[in-house]
């Protein structure tokens, strides 16, 4: 059977979070992984099971809480984020204060986040903006730091250009393609180390690597992604 890096990871995390309700069923308190697993599951079959956005959230943020892990869990999980397949497309689910106001966090506990004041952020380059159109019959939703290559193969967009870069928006949030619309997106060159792992495993690797665009754009197309785009009729949407 193949599975793609997501699918992998997915299964990685089902593992881990039944060994946790195994323990968690024997009065054994949990470790921050086994937690983390725990949580990051709980909201995924929240989603397959046709539930909302917020309402996975909740499931997530209510099926722990402090007396359930071990002491200084609470106080290094702050917060969890983990992507879910709902039944409009993937989300990025963030989940705060993921032990119900139990792991409140004071400014010295291991963990806690120092707030700076804004100074020194740059983007990580000139922004980019192509129009994408959505050919299938439901909506798709892309979230904040995906791979904009990868996405949903219906979604008709020129890869090439989108190749290494996201949607410039808010981090966690997302951008929603309706059924036959056109939207507008900007786009920006994804930062740091610039590794793509996961995502549709277009890549799995250094993005910048010599023929690593070509070799992605070519099993793009070989398993049936849309890589141009063509002109629509209706009015064009701005993301």
């Amino acid at each position: 059977m193949r599975l793609t890096p997501t699918e992998r990871d997915r299964l990685l995390i089902f593992t881990a979070a039944e060994l946790a309700r195994a323990r968690r069923r024997r009065g054994v308190k949990l470790n921050v992984p086994e937690a983390t697993a725990l949580i990051a599951d709980t909201v995924c079959e929240a989603a397959r099971d046709g539930r909302r956005l917020a309402e996975a959230i909740e499931a997530g943020r209510g099926v722990l809480d402090a007396d359930d892990v071990l002491p200084g869990v609470p106080d290094v999980v702050t917060t969890l984020q983990v992507e879910a397949v709902f039944e409009d497309g993937t989300r990025l689910c963030v989940i705060d204060d993921p032990f119900g106001q139990h792991g409140a966090l004071g400014p010295d506990a291991p963990g806690a986040v120092l707030p700076g004041d804004g100074k020194g952020y740059d983007r990580a380059g000139p922004t980019l903006r192509l129009p994408v159109h959505n050919t299938a019959t439901v909506p798709i939703s892309v979230s904040s730091h995906f791979h904009f290559f990868e996405a949903n193969p219906r979604l008709a967009f020129d890869r090439t250009a989108a190749y290494g870069a996201r949607l410039a928006v808010p981090a966690g949030s997302t951008v929603r393609f309706d059924p036959g619309r056109t939207v507008l997106v900007e786009l920006l060159p994804i930062g740091g180390a610039r590794v793509a792992i996961g995502f549709a495993g277009l890549v799995d690797g250094p993005l910048d690597a010599p023929g690593a665009r070509q070799a992605a754009l070519a099993k793009a197309r070989a398993t049936g992604y849309l890589t141009a785009y063509q002109e629509q009729d209706q009015d064009q949407e701005q993301a």
